[in-house]
């Protein structure tokens, strides 16, 4: 049985990580051509009162909020005793 070393030639995904850039340039202008369209759907769902379409837009135009966590530490902490 091989060693593997556990860097090099053993295997994975070969089509795995970001498709290139030329491939996603030639999508963005097959897309162009529906810009105008997916706007005024957004504007008509939005006028419409649609969350979805109102939360889009937003996190769009003013960018997602921070998330935040609530950490709790009341809980039973280890005692280290220095």
């Amino acid at each position: 049985m091989a060693k593997v070393d556990g860097r090099r030639n053993n295997g994975g995904n070969k089509n795995a990580g970001r498709k290139p850039k030329a491939d996603e340039q030639k999508l963005i202008e097959r897309l162009g051509k529906y810009e105008d369209k997916a706007h005024e759907k957004l504007e008509e769902a939005v006028g419409a009162g649609h969350s979805w379409a109102i939360k889009m837009y937003m996190e769009y135009r003013y960018g997602k909020p921070r998330e935040t966590k609530d950490v709790n530490l009341t809980g039973d902490l280890p005692i280290f005793d220095l």
